[in-house]
């Protein structure tokens, strides 16, 4: 396997792919696992052995213009571990369907998870050349490596090189960015915020979005300091100049005066001094709820005591 591709071209990935990818393969692990559970249940004597989970595949789906490859969606494939195939029928069938849907959209390559790419992903990989002359290979791996902070995926290109005199087909790693639209960005919020399954307290929610925000803010600052440093070592020459990346950051920064202007200032403090309003109109109503219980219930307690002295109540 080659270190990078030399093919030149740029690949663009949304999260819904890496949705789908991740909600697959979760699927099939709860199945396997479930699968594991009854087995033991009826064989409380032996302990049985099953495989470990079943890796997933699937193919992707998008758009290619020119040299920029974007991958926006993805569907499921039937495999056969055995022959080591795909159900070509299955396949035929979901392109069909899609191409309703989306008709601009084109099978790009496939999926699967694991660590590396295995020898017998390329006869899968040549399997789908009728279909794509140049697919590209995606990998997901599902391993948790908490002090990776890159996405766990890697794309895969095909290339011919000649090893040994004899030509022959390897994965090469290629470089990607994730693209994202607005919808997308909603979701992946959404998600994100979603509650625990086992219900965790208000407490562990706000501790949980207070990290996140942080975090982010942390990611800011340091992306901020590295520009800084590297516009100072271009201030004092020790770099080229590059003036693209000079013309982003002036762009950058004419965005931030915006945020001092009179009018902002007289907005800000309008909203704030309404919040503050709203907020204090909520504790004179909370208040005045709570003082008419308190009445209602003395004025029950007094009238009954009253009744038992052989007094009435004068109120």
């Amino acid at each position: 396997m080659a270190s990078s591709s030399s093919s030149g071209l740029t690949f663009k990935l949304h999260p819904l792919v890496i949705l789908n990818i991740s909600d697959h393969y979760t699927r099939v692990k709860s199945q396997s696992q479930m699968m594991i559970n009854t087995t033991n249940n009826h064989n409380n004597d032996t302990c049985a052995t099953l495989p470990d989970t079943p890796r997933v595949y699937g193919c992707v789906i998008g758009v290619q213009r020119g040299r920029t490859v974007e991958i926006f969606n993805s569907f499921e494939l039937l495999y056969d571990p055995i022959s080591h195939s795909l159900d070509r029928v299955f396949l035929e069938k979901k392109q069909e369907l899609y191409k309703k849907v989306f008709p601009h959209f084109y099978i790009l390559g496939w999926y699967s998870t694991g660590s590396d790419a295995e020898e017998s992903d390329m006869h899968i990989h040549k399997a789908l050349m009728d279909i794509n002359e140049s697919p590209i290979y995606m990998l997901l791996n599902p391993c948790i490596n908490p002090a990776q902070k890159d996405l766990p995926v890697t794309i895969y290109e095909s290339e011919l090189h000649v090893i040994d005199g004899i030509p022959q087909l390897i994965f090469v790693r290629s470089s990607y960015t994730i693209e994202t639209v607005e919808a997308e960005r909603i979701s992946v919020d959404h998600v994100a915020h979603l509650k625990p399954s086992d219900g965790g307290s208000a407490a562990t929610q706000l501790a949980a979005h207070l990290t996140s925000i942080h975090s982010a803010i942390k990611m800011l600052n340091s992306r901020i300091r590295v520009l800084h440093h590297y516009l100072v070592a271009m201030q004092k020459g020790e770099i080229p100049l590059e003036n693209s990346l000079l013309r982003q950051v002036s762009s950058l920064l004419r965005r931030l005066p915006a945020i001092e202007s009179e009018k902002f200032q007289d907005d800000f403090l309008m909203e704030y001094n309404d919040t503050l309003l709203i907020t204090y109109l909520a504790m004179f109503t909370n208040c005045s709820s709570t003082m008419n219980e308190v009445v209602d219930k003395f004025s029950t307690a007094y009238d009954r005591h009253s009744r038992r002295g052989g007094r009435t109540a004068f109120i």
